[in-house]
């Protein structure tokens, strides 16, 4: 909603400056592996961006908008990965056997940004909480 997206992001950027970064960042992962809306692809956003939402992220994110996929916009504001990976801790939940590859893949694959949530490996401090059916490819 916001009039230009891209001041809106140099914004949200200088305010998490301005308070003195991150101390604590709680994320989801995606079925893709996507974090924060950082989808999967050839290269990614470091900074917070404007980010066009892939089919699959719409439609996990169906269910406030009548789960109706096609209402889900087709666009959205995400931190990028280097504000995520700058957060002093993070806390990752994920939930459902439909998250299992993709959590297996950032505990265990390579980091890759073909599966964003992969860079967690390099951060120093993630804490990450699974249901049974989340964990099941462990």
């Amino acid at each position: 909603m916001a009039p230009d997206a891209n001041v809106e992001c140099e914004r949200y950027e200088e305010t998490i400056a301005a308070v003195g970064g991150l101390d604590l960042l709680l994320l989801g992962i995606g079925v893709n592996g996507h974090v924060g809306f950082n989808e999967p692809g050839e290269a990614l956003v470091a900074r917070t961006h404007r980010v066009t939402l892939l089919d699959t992220t719409r439609s996990e994110n169906a269910g406030p908008f009548g789960g109706v996929a096609s209402r889900v916009p087709k666009e959205a504001l995400s931190i990028g990965m280097g504000t995520i990976v700058r957060a002093e801790t993070i806390v990752m939940i994920a939930t459902g056997e439909r998250k299992a590859s993709a959590v297996a893949g950032m505990l265990r694959g390579p980091v890759t940004t073909t599966l964003p949530a992969s860079f967690l490996q390099l951060h120093r401090r993630v804490e990450v909480y699974l249901d049974r059916a989340a964990a099941a490819a462990l």
